[in-house]
């Protein structure tokens, strides 16, 4: 007789299984609030919200609601039997076509080969390609903040070195190899609710506070290409230098 919920997949599932993508999904209204790609238990660990090393903090915040009204999260394996290299690709694709789930990257290679409008693809292709004149920080960030604000997307949060980060003239927002936004960083801090009151706290990242940069220079750079040396497939830092 089949469990009515499974908890854990056996040994003899697991070989079978090897790379899987998964949704983790909220019971209490359907929606799908977290796409992720592993291997053995991890969709029953990222259900329950073990996995230790998480600092998704607004996916962490919704399972502990989902637990707190009495539910568990609900999952769904969309494919299983996979490589790593073919579970990074369907993970991106279904990144795209579930926009506002809590996973705070694009996924693997979207910022470059996701989804886009033909107009998008040639408006990428056709750009002229930024040169850089000075140190320049370049985030990628997600597509959708050009619906919203995009200094707020780039300002916060990354793994970064403090260091590094403030030996940069200019932080440009980059979308699928394109700069869509140029600022100055006055101030990298901690990425914490005490320095930014309006924002989460992720623990291990920064943000900055910052301004937009000079007219001068973003019309050097806003609407430029990123060089092909800086955007290489399958990269999944989306912090980079220009130095």
């Amino acid at each position: 007789m089949k469990p009515n919920k499974a908890e854990q997949f056996s040994t003899e599932v697991i070989s079978r299984l090897k790379y899987y993508v998964y949704r983790l999904i909220d019971p209490r209204n359907g929606e799908t609030f977290y796409i992720g790609k592993g291997k053995a238990n991890r969709v029953f660990a990222h259900a329950q919200g073990d996995i230790e090393s998480d600092e998704l903090s607004e996916k962490m915040s919704r399972i502990r609601a989902i637990k707190l009204a009495g539910f568990d999260v609900a999952h769904v394996i969309h494919r299983h039997g996979l490589d790593e290299k073919t579970a990074f690709e369907v993970e991106a694709a279904l990144i795209d076509a579930y926009p506002g789930i809590t996973n705070i990257m694009d996924g693997h290679g979207n910022n470059e080969f996701g989804a886009m409008h033909a107009v998008e693809i040639i408006n990428k292709y056709s750009a002229a390609v930024a040169e850089f004149e000075h140190k320049v920080l370049m985030i990628n960030i997600n597509r959708s903040a050009l619906d919203n604000s995009v200094y707020e997307a780039t300002r916060y949060a990354w793994r970064i070195s403090l260091n590094k980060a403030n030996q940069a003239d200019y932080v440009v927002a980059v979308v699928q190899g394109l700069i869509v936004g140029v600022f100055i960083a006055d101030n990298w801090l901690e990425a914490t609710n005490e320095n930014f009151p309006e924002k989460t706290t992720v623990k291990g990242r920064k943000g900055f506070v910052g301004r937009l940069a000079p007219e001068e220079i973003v019309k050097l750079y806003l609407g430029k290409r990123i060089d092909d040396k800086y955007r290489k497939k399958g990269a999944s830092n989306p912090v980079k230098y220009s130095w």
